[in-house]
C-alpha cells in the first residue's frame, strides 16, 4: 500500500494549487482525476484553428487577492495577464461601461433616473453595514431593493445576480454582490500572508495542519481572524464605493485559460505525483479519522482534500452525521452553457476588451477573447464567447 502525506482528490484549478502549495512546504502529494484531462474548468483546446476555453472567464482580484499570492509564493513560471478592459452594457440603443463607483453610477442612464438614486442608497446602505463588520451573507440582493423599482432595474439586478452567482437576486445574497464586485476585500495581504506562514523556505518542513490553517480565508480559521484585526486597511467599504476602479485588478490570461495551467503545471516539484483517468471510490475513515481512499487500488494518508462537488461525500465517506449530509442536502447547482463562436472577420461591434452584458430577454455575457490575444483566432479572424446561465425551470434540452 504506499503512502502519502496528503491525497488530493479531484486535478481542478483548486486541487493543482493545494497540491503545489503543499509539495512546496516539503510534503509527498498524491492527486487523483477521474478524467483524463486535467485543469477542470481552467483549460483550453484548439477547435478548427481556434483555441476555446472551458468557459468565459476574468480572473479576478489580482492585485491582492488569493491568486496572486500563491503565484507569488509557489509558481516557479509565471502567466502573463492582460488587462481585462471594462465590463459594458448592450441594449438597442446603446453601448454604456457598468458603473463601479457611486459617481458612474448616478450618470448611468441606462436605467431610469430615480431607479439610480434608489439604488445609490442601497449601495451605500450596505457598503455602511458592512464596513461596520456585518455580514450580509444571510441577506439577499432582493431584500435590500425598494419594491417600486422599473423593470428594466429589476432585469439589470437579477442579471448582474446571476453572473455573479448562477443565481436569482432572491437566492443571491447581498455580500457575494460587494465581493464580486471588488468593493469588499474578501482575501488577505501578502504582508498578512507573511506574517502568518513567513516567506518559504523550502528545507524547512512544516506541519500540513499549519499550512492549511494559514492560507484559508480568515472566517474558516480563528487564529487568522486575529491576527487580521491588527491589521489596519489601506481602503474603507465606503471608500471604495466612491473611488472603485473594477477592470484594475482583473486580466484575462494571454494564450488563454490553459496558460494559467501550464505554469501550476511547470511549478509543481517531483514530490507531486498525477494519476488521471483514476475515479476515487470511497475515502476511508478508521477510528473516526481519515485513513486514506479506495481507487484503482488503495492509497494511504492521514489527510485527504476533497476538491469536486461537496454533495458527493455521503456516496464517498460512510456514516457521515446526519445533520452534516442534511446541510449538504441544502446546496443546489447552477448550470450554465457556454457558446463559442469563430467569426470569419473582425466585426466593429466587438472592437473592445472586456465583457459585455445584455440584461434584457435572454440575458447573456459575451467576452471577445482574441481581442487580448489575436493568436487564439485563425488570422484576421474573431473569437466570442457567449455565456448564458440556464433556466433551473426548463430542461436542459430546451437550453
Amino acid at each position: 500500500m504506499k503512502r502519502y502525506d496528503v491525497i488530493v482528490v479531484g486535478a481542478g484549478i483548486s486541487g493543482l494549487l493545494a497540491a503545489l502549495t503543499l509539495s512546496k512546504h516539503g510534503k509527498k502529494v498524491l492527486v487523483l482525476e477521474k478524467r483524463r484531462n486535467l485543469g477542470g474548468n481552467c483549460n483550453s483546446y484548439m477547435v478548427d484553428g481556434y483555441q476555446v476555453d472551458t468557459g468565459a472567464h476574468a480572473i479576478t482580484h489580482l492585485i491582492e487577492g488569493p491568486l496572486k499570492r500563491l503565484m507569488d509564493n509557489y509558481f516557479d513560471f509565471l502567466p502573463v495577464f492582460e488587462d481585462y478592459g471594462h465590463y459594458y452594457i448592450r441594449t438597442e440603443n446603446a453601448f454604456v461601461k457598468v458603473p463601479s463607483n457611486l459617481k458612474d453610477f448616478v450618470t448611468f442612464d441606462v436605467l431610469p433616473r430615480k431607479d439610480r438614486l434608489l439604488l445609490s442608497q442601497i449601495l451605500t446602505k450596505a457598503f455602511t453595514l458592512s464596513s461596520f463588520g456585518i455580514d450580509l451573507s444571510n441577506q439577499s440582493v432582493y431584500d435590500f431593493l425598494p419594491k417600486n423599482l422599473s423593470k428594466d432595474t429589476y432585469d439589470f439586478v437579477d442579471t448582474i445576480s446571476a453572473f455573479l452567482s448562477g443565481r436569482s437576486m432572491k437566492e443571491t445574497s447581498a455580500q457575494r454582490v460587494l465581493s464580486g464586485s471588488s468593493f469588499v476585500r474578501d482575501s488577505i495581504t501578502q504582508e498578512q500572508f507573511d506574517a502568518m506562514i513567513g516567506r518559504l523556505e523550502p528545507k524547512k518542513s512544516q506541519s500540513t495542519e499549519s499550512i492549511l490553517a494559514s492560507i484559508l480565508p480568515y472566517h474558516l480559521h480563528a487564529s487568522l481572524q486575529a491576527r487580521m484585526t491588527k491589521v489596519t486597511q489601506p481602503f474603507t467599504s465606503l471608500e471604495r464605493l466612491a473611488t472603485n476602479n473594477i477592470n484594475y485588478s482583473q486580466g484575462y490570461p494571454r494564450k488563454g485559460l490553459k496558460a494559467l495551467l501550464d505554469a501550476i503545471l511547470y511549478s509543481l516539484p517531483e514530490t507531486v505525483e498525477i494519476k488521471n483517468e483514476c475515479e476515487v471510490k470511497s475515502i476511508l475513515v478508521q477510528d473516526g479519522k481519515v485513513s486514506g481512499v479506495e481507487a484503482d487500488e488503495i492509497y494511504s494518508s492521514d489527510l485527504v482534500i476533497y476538491t469536486g462537488f461537496a454533495t458527493e461525500l455521503p456516496r464517498l465517506i460512510k456514516d457521515l452525521p446526519e445533520e452534516y449530509k442534511a446541510n449538504l442536502g441544502g446546496i443546489v447547482h447552477s448550470k450554465s452553457l457556454t457558446i463559442w463562436l469563430g467569426l470569419e472577420k473582425e466585426f466593429p461591434n466587438f472592437n473592445y476588451t472586456g465583457s459585455e452584458i445584455w440584461f434584457k430577454d435572454f440575458a447573456y455575457w459575451a467576452t471577445p477573447i482574441s481581442n487580448y490575444d489575436h493568436s487564439l483566432a485563425p488570422k484576421d479572424k474573431q473569437h466570442i464567447g457567449f455565456y448564458f446561465v440556464n433556466d433551473e425551470n426548463k430542461s436542459d434540452e430546451h437550453e
